[in-house]
């Protein structure tokens, strides 16, 4: 599943490492704690990994994943909050969520992760994404030159430098649009009817207006901007959205509801890569240290990604979050007992999983005919 040449290990370059296929706990300490300086300057520890090396596996592992290349992606980007509890490089105080944390950044597009970076709570997620972005498509468009690219964020990220480089490469986006007195002035008329409906049938009334605007001095021109006029039993909530996507080709309840609203898939992405598989364990002290823990967690989450698409399809797993397959299909007790000729691996007979587990295995076998 890693595209590891040598599983066994048999071909490493010293004799002590061969059947060893993996780096022990030692080697992967000697990476986070290495400085950042050159192998030169170092006296001990003269291990280093390559960041960039890092973030292309990840993006070729998307490209990889598909057979040809697709007519249109969406792209979501979002920060997300690390907390910290000690005094790592890089700690800054973030008022919104009322802690010191860095605010790493992710970009996904569906359930595959391509980039993850982090960043310090000092920095607007929203001015600094757009090199990030810009790497990002620059690789795929390099492999799919053709392809459709939709970027899909929060307000957030509504930021003049980011739409207009989009207008002028050919990118689609939506992102939201932060409310104010002359937005809401503009879907007056459309709040009013959603309130007079609400009190007539008691159930939530939504009306879009898609209307061009622009603002008094930070927008170089005038785009397009759907307004939501819904009304709660709260009360009102007005809501919008601006985009470079025609009206000809969707109109503004169906680029609300099913192409913005969908962004919120990424939450549930974020939160099992963090609660799950622990992408929030930066308690190294130098950010250097702390991005490499960041890109062992990312590993982990391709590692998973690949068997949800490979050996779980056609199964009731095949779009369990990380948690549940760690706690259903890898982690069980098991006996392993050797002989001469085989290794035996004998699983509870109480094992309510038993026959998802062999057709996951065949579903392996059959991806991965090396392991037949």
């Amino acid at each position: 599943m890693c595209g590891k040449p040598d599983p066994s290990g048999q071909q490493r370059r010293q004799n002590r490492d061969r059947g060893a296929p993996l780096a022990g706990k030692s080697t992967l300490n000697r990476l986070e704690t290495f400085g950042a300086g050159t192998l030169e300057s170092q006296k001990y520890k003269k291990i280093d990994y390559i960041e960039r090396a890092v973030d292309e596996l990840m993006v070729d592992a998307f490209l990889d994943s598909y057979r040809k290349a697709p007519h249109s992606i969406v792209l979501d980007i979002d920060p997300t909050d690390d907390e910290l509890h000690g005094h790592q490089e890089g700690r800054f105080f973030h008022g919104y969520y009322d802690c010191y944390c860095y605010l790493p950044l992710y970009i996904y597009c569906g359930d595959h992760l391509l980039y993850a970076k982090l960043k310090t709570a000092n920095l607007d997620p929203g001015n600094e994404a757009l090199p990030d972005l810009q790497w990002v498509i620059a690789r795929i468009r390099a492999r799919w030159p053709a392809v459709r690219i939709t970027i899909r964020a929060d307000s957030g990220f509504c930021r003049e430098e980011l739409m207009r480089w989009c207008e002028e490469n050919d990118i689609l986006y939506v992102f939201g649009l932060s409310r104010n007195p002359r937005l809401v002035k503009r879907i007056a008329k459309e709040l009013n009817k959603a309130r007079t409906r609400y009190y007539r049938h008691r159930q939530a009334q939504r009306i879009y207006k898609d209307f061009s605007h622009r603002t008094l001095d930070s927008w170089s021109r005038s785009r397009r901007v759907i307004g939501k006029a819904e009304y709660l039993a709260k009360g009102d909530n007005p809501r919008f959205i601006v985009t470079n996507l025609p009206r000809q080709l969707i109109e503004a309840a169906e680029l609300y509801e099913t192409l913005y609203c969908a962004r919120g898939d990424m939450e549930n992405r974020i939160k099992e890569h963090q609660l799950d598989l622990f992408a929030d364990r930066t308690s190294s002290f130098t950010l250097r240290a702390n991005q490499l823990r960041l890109y062992f967690s990312c590993l982990a989450y391709l590692l998973m990604s690949e068997l949800r698409r490979r050996g779980l399809k056609r199964t009731q797993f095949a779009k369990a979050q990380c948690h549940t397959i760690r706690l259903k299909l890898l982690k069980i007790g098991a006996q392993v007992r050797l002989s001469v000729r085989r290794i035996y691996v004998s699983l509870s007979s109480a094992y309510p999983y038993q026959n998802e587990f062999l057709r996951i295995l065949g579903n392996l076998r059959t991806a991965y005919p090396q392991l037949a």
